[in-house]
């Protein structure tokens, strides 16, 4: 199968097919290409709120809308022989859901609420959700597994928690197969068609920082890890995206998946560590500026992925030096 992927040509599984939500943004445009690649068609419903239009390929069917209109996912799902649902779309923004709770609660809860009982009416009944690590808040420990106690800190943590007790209710109810993954920082790119374009992200920061001749920032160098600065899970958006589709396979088998995993990298690496990297990948040199901490920053945050390792062939197949090169490249091919 490799060797057909990498040639372009792909076997197709008949009549298979996934409705990525979200799937014109940059996680659920990676996710629609390692659908493809596996041979499995990918459909796409996004209402283009943070999603780009030309980050869905050629030739895949894009549904223009949002997840809380009932009737057009309704419609999709009759036009559409859909097997299972990858759930990308969401309000992913944890700082500014404090400010706006209520449109995060709408579009992440009620609109997970839609897409599940539209599922239900039209036989759906697989899916596969793109949960968070923001559901652990403030963790008591430095490595993060599945068990760890549940505090989410922002109504956007909170709201992909309610998503995971609305997948697993409706499991019990209706005997709807479901996983859901949690996961940190997202960067990197798998195409140079697809950039971060958050806002709030940290490597897009960066670089749009160095592109304006402004100085990036590190928020706090006091403290207790190996350089000072935070240490977090980086992990690459491709090697999350195989693991999505690793998930609806399972899925698909009718294969026995736990209902949630994190998708981690079991060490992380720090601010320092990035920006150091950054300067090298850029060619731009510059000291980051040094900021105050945040308040409510913890100094280490790692999760495990074993049980994704186990499961869903997860793993950390790209380098820090890699992931930065991968998305500077896709940034500056913007």
């Amino acid at each position: 199968m490799a060797d057909r992927i990498a040639s372009g040509v792909v076997d197709r599984v008949p009549g298979m097919t996934w409705l990525v939500t979200g799937g014109a943004g940059y996680i659920g445009a990676h996710v629609v290409r390692a659908l493809r690649a596996a041979g499995i068609e990918p459909l796409v419903v996004d209402d283009l709120s943070s999603g780009h239009r030309d980050f869905v390929p050629e030739g895949v069917t894009f549904v223009r809308g949002s997840i809380l209109d009932g009737e057009l996912l309704e419609r999709t799902f009759q036009e559409h022989d859909v097997d299972g649902v990858i759930h990308v779309a969401g309000f992913k923004y944890a700082g500014v859901s404090v400010q706006q709770p209520l449109h995060t609660y709408t579009q992440n809860v009620t609109g997970t609420q839609t897409l599940l009982a539209t599922m239900a009416d039209s036989g759906v009944s697989r899916i596969v959700f793109s949960s968070s690590a923001a559901v652990y808040g403030t963790p008591d420990t430095d490595l993060v597994t599945e068990a760890t106690p549940k505090h989410p800190e922002s109504p956007y943590g909170e709201s992909k928690l309610i998503g995971e007790w609305l997948l697993a209710d409706q499991g019990r109810a209706a005997g709807l197969a479901h996983t859901s993954l949690r996961y940190f920082n997202v960067v990197g790119s798998g195409t140079p068609e697809v950039h971060d374009t958050s806002p709030h992200n940290l490597f897009p920061l960066v670089f749009e920082a160095l592109l304006d001749g402004r100085t990036p920032r590190i928020n706090g160098n006091d403290y207790p890890t190996p350089d000072g600065t935070c240490v977090r899970d980086y992990i690459h958006v491709a090697d999350l995206a195989v693991s999505h589709v690793a998930a609806a396979r399972r899925l698909m088998a009718g294969d026995t998946i736990e209902p949630v995993y994190n998708l981690g990298s079991g060490d992380g690496v720090s601010v320092g560590q990035i920006m150091s990297t950054m300067a090298a990948v850029t060619g731009i040199a510059f000291t980051p500026e040094i900021a105050p901490r945040r308040p409510g920053d913890p100094a280490r945050i790692v999760a495990s992925g074993e049980l994704a390792a186990r499961d869903l062939d997860w793993s950390m197949r790209h380098s820090l030096t890699e992931m930065v090169e991968s998305a500077w490249s896709a940034r500056r091919g913007a």
